[in-house]
């Protein structure tokens, strides 16, 4: 179901718990949220509609991504951009990396390890940003 996008810097600010299976329907809900703001917006993390658990729903080229407690266990390539968030107005600079090796729970909760490259790599990172509490 679409849910409001949560716009409270102050709760944006706040870390995000751990998933479990029992967040599916949270994971649901944000990929939902995401493909209804698909004109702006190309990635949601859970905080973004009201919920800090660490999940993400992703745009990666057309196809859409949901991943539960994401982690980055290898980054190179670092460099400098601008990014904006459905959440918060405006355009910052932000430090990414162009490849990051993430470790996952898909959307059945089995464990995934995906190199991601590019734009996919700089949405990705900036969505765990999310789940760590990081606004951007």
């Amino acid at each position: 179901m679409v849910q409001p996008v949560n716009h409270d810097p102050i709760t944006l600010g706040r870390k995000s718990l751990p998933a479990s299976p029992e967040d599916a329907s949270i994971g649901q809900d944000l990929l939902d949220t995401l493909q209804a703001h698909e004109a702006e917006c190309v990635g949601m993390a859970a905080n973004m509609i009201g919920v800090h658990k660490r999940i993400i729903a992703v745009n990666d080229e057309g196809t859409y991504r949901l991943m539960y407690n994401p982690e980055i266990i290898k980054k190179s390539g670092n460099y400098e951009t601008e990014e904006g968030c459905l959440s918060l107005p405006g355009v910052r600079k932000t430090a990414r990396w162009k490849t990051i090796k993430i470790r996952f729970l898909n959307e059945n909760f089995s464990l995934r390890i995906k190199t991601f490259t590019g734009f996919t790599a700089q949405i990705i990172q900036h969505e765990i940003d999310h789940c760590d509490g990081v606004l951007i």
